[in-house]
């Protein structure tokens, strides 16, 4: 599985995508949400499993970047880690 997919389980995306800009694609994505549809982010995140506190952490030490940014990385982050511990096991 790679990362576009997981991620596209959450958001319609174009089948071949780089990271980048799958990152630049979530940035406004989560951008919006947070300004139009509080109550999708938070479905969003919670069915990724992103750790509310630490996110919360991000968002208060964040400086010169948008919430945008700070939930679209932690997104990511906790994506790719679901994606290495199944891609760990699904060859074991």
């Amino acid at each position: 599985m790679s990362l576009s997919k997981m991620v596209g389980k959450d958001f319609e995306l174009p089948e071949h995508i780089s990271e980048t800009q799958l990152r630049d694609v979530l940035i406004k994505a989560f951008e919006y949400l947070v300004e139009d549809d509080f109550s999708k982010l938070v479905q969003i995140l919670y069915r990724a499993d992103v750790d509310q506190n630490k996110l919360k952490q991000l968002l208060e030490n964040a400086e010169n970047v948008s919430s945008g940014e700070v939930i679209a990385d932690a997104y990511l982050a906790r994506q790719k880690a679901k994606l290495d511990i199944w891609n760990k096991y699904s060859k074991a």
